[in-house]
């Protein structure tokens, strides 16, 4: 396979199939260094204060953990000036009791230090950890809330970035934060009002060299920042076509395309790698421009020292003694340390700061479809009524979803809806339970607007089951509770019965305690779609809506099931979204679907004498042999 990681323009080693998925991935990468990023934030202070809110019950060790610092710099920072008393007073004077005296003064001093240490670290690894646990809560008991529209918005790839990745920088940073960039302050301050009372001239080398290096720090984030959110939206991506690739595996292994998403993998990796790259390099500034001020500092303070002390003869009261110089050179390396650790900080801040407004675009993020106050609590029955409905996925879409829907289906009926792809008969039946909601128009369910309803108790009301099956992992007795959490086990094998899943489940090893594999991966699509019809089943709605959900069993399966419907759940009203008209051939009502529009309605034999379209598909599955999908 030819190598993705060289040059672009270098094309003639890659195959057709690479050439292709490189100019796919090129377009995506384009699109994304012009779009600004939805949800992806200002950086402002603010984003960082909204994710303190998430620090609840770890307020206590974020508070304590400062407070801790400040005792850890305060005793080591006398530790230098100890050191100078048990020099001049002790190893110069030659006085062994001011050796052991002062020497047992800076072990105490030493082991408190480190005491203030262990309980700084031990309180904000667990307020940092505590926080990102709380936010990753946060973030998917938002994610939960979400309407289809705002899940639109962010995509499923960018929101799994953001409660792993992001949220981790967020840790990393904030532990850095209430431990470092306290203690590197404290440490430059208190080491420097030391060096001040020893030498008032040469404590003025830090006041110049510390805005020069601030400064430096400065420019340098600046420049940085940007690089950072565009690789954080270039992950969101790689995100989204790791997802897409694994949950396709079958597609992509049965059309032999593994070379083309491994080079649309790679080249997307690749410039991860190379806008990182140009990040640390920029970074990198930092080591020389902290290296050089301490070598200046050290040089200036040399200089300096040397000639007090050969003016003071090492008398303390004329000049420096060789304990003064010993404390200043060890003050100069713990200021400008502390300015080395304040760059850290600044790093990991620039890193987060990404992060932390990704995380707050999300928690920001109201959803489109929310329960109104004094919401109804109670759905009168399964009667359904479009009026003048249309529907757009987005605010800025020009073209209509759906337009001008006017549709009456009584509680009770059974409706089939027919029509080719994109003629949008899944978005007609999802505003039902209000998985998106009418642009214009209204939808009633039980004589009453469905925007007025408790969200719970109106998709309680509605059963679904989408085109996609999807199964979790766990036992099938698991995931037909979904359904019902309280149903017994007579309940479960009777949902499965009416669904027909019982000829399998039956016959399987451990019956309901079988293991369902992550998606359902261990169950053809027929018995998946069986298991989710019969966990639909299970919360006796008032609306059961199959949504081309037994287009992967027989015909013969497909009429239990609709005979079981029949008889068992009579008053339950029933829309079946199907390609064959056997599946909808015995509705009370069917309608035909064209470009968002109802272009007909009526029965089987009504559809079959007046609908052209109607008729073709029905001719064309009976001369033809209906396909089971």
């Amino acid at each position: 396979m030819a190598d993705v990681s060289a040059p672009v323009e270098d094309r003639s080693r890659l195959s057709t199939q690479e050439r292709a998925a490189l100019d796919q991935a090129e377009l995506t990468m384009q699109q994304l260094e012009e779009h600004n990023g939805y949800g992806d934030g200002d950086g402002s202070a603010r984003d960082y204060f909204k994710l303190f809110n998430s620090l609840r019950e770890f307020k206590k060790p974020a508070i304590a953990t400062p407070l801790f610092v400040a005792g850890e710099a305060i005793f080591e920072v006398l530790i230098p000036t100890l050191m100078a008393q048990l020099i001049d007073r002790g190893l110069t004077a030659h006085n062994m009791p001011e050796v052991w005296k002062w020497g047992l003064i800076l072990l105490v001093v030493s082991l408190t230090s480190l005491t203030f240490g262990i309980l700084a670290g031990r309180s904000a690894a667990k307020a940092a950890t505590g926080l990102s646990r709380n936010l990753r809560h946060d973030l998917f008991e938002r994610v939960q809330g979400f309407s289809f529209t705002n899940i639109d918005r962010f995509s499923s790839g960018s929101l799994v970035t953001r409660l792993t990745t992001d949220v981790t920088n967020v840790q990393n940073a904030f532990q850095m934060l209430i431990r470092v960039a306290f203690r590197a302050p404290l440490m430059a301050i208190f080491a420097w009002i030391f060096t001040f009372t020893i030498s008032r001239s040469i404590s003025v080398i830090y006041l110049i060299l510390i805005p020069i290096v601030a400064g430096g720090l400065i420019f340098i984030g600046a420049s940085v920042h940007p690089i950072f959110v565009r690789v954080f939206r270039i992950y969101d991506r790689l995100n989204n076509n790791v997802e897409e690739n694994l949950l396709g595996v079958r597609v992509v292994k049965s059309f032999t395309r593994e070379d083309h998403e491994d080079t649309k993998f790679k080249f997307i990796s690749q410039t991860i790698y190379k806008y990182f790259v140009k990040a640390e390099l920029r970074l990198t500034y930092n080591n020389p421009l902290l290296q050089g001020s301490i070598y200046v500092a050290m040089l200036i303070l040399s200089w300096m020292a040397a000639h007090q002390i050969v003016a003071s003869g090492n008398n303390a009261a004329h000049g420096l003694t060789t304990g003064d110089l010993t404390s200043l050179i060890t003050y100069t390396l713990q200021i400008l340390m502390s300015m080395m650790m304040i760059s850290f900080v600044f790093i990991m801040i620039i890193i987060s700061r990404a992060s932390a407004s990704r995380i707050a675009a999300v928690l920001d993020e109201v959803s489109t479809v929310t329960t109104p106050d004094n919401a109804l609590e109670d759905v009168a029955d399964g009667s359904i009524r479009f009026k003048d409905v249309s529907f757009r996925y987005s605010e800025g879409s020009e073209k209509e979803v759906l337009s001008h829907i006017d549709l009456d289906i009584p509680s009770g009926s059974t409706i089939g809806i027919v029509g080719g792809t994109g003629s949008a008969k899944s978005s007609l039946v999802q505003l039902i339970p209000r998985l998106y909601d009418a642009t214009e128009g209204s939808v009633r369910l039980g004589g009453r607007d469905v925007r007025n309803y408790d969200l719970d108790v109106l998709r309680n009301a509605v059963g679904m089951v989408l085109q996609k099956n999807v199964l979790f992992s766990g036992t099938i007795a698991e995931n037909l509770r979904w359904g019902n959490p309280d149903a017994t086990d007579e309940e479960i094998a009777h949902a499965a019965h009416l669904a027909c899943a019982d000829e399998f489940i039956e016959q399987m090893p451990d019956k309901y305690n079988s293991r369902v594999e992550q998606g359902g991966s261990n169950f053809s699509g027929g018995q998946k779609q069986r298991l989710c019809i019969a966990r639909a089943l299970l919360k006796r709605p008032k609306v059961l809506i199959l949504d081309d959900s037994t287009s992967a069993v027989d015909t013969k399966t497909d009429a239990s099931i609709r005979n079981a419907f029949a008889q068992e759940i009579p008053d339950t009203t029933k829309i079946i979204i199907a390609q064959r008209v056997s599946s909808v051939e015995h509705a009370d009502q069917i309608l035909v679907m064209n470009n968002g529009k109802i272009i007909d309605r009526g029965t089987h034999e009504q559809l079959l004498r007046t609908c052209d379209e109607y008729r073709s598909i029905a001719e064309s599955q009976t001369k033809g042999g209906a396909i089971d999908e």
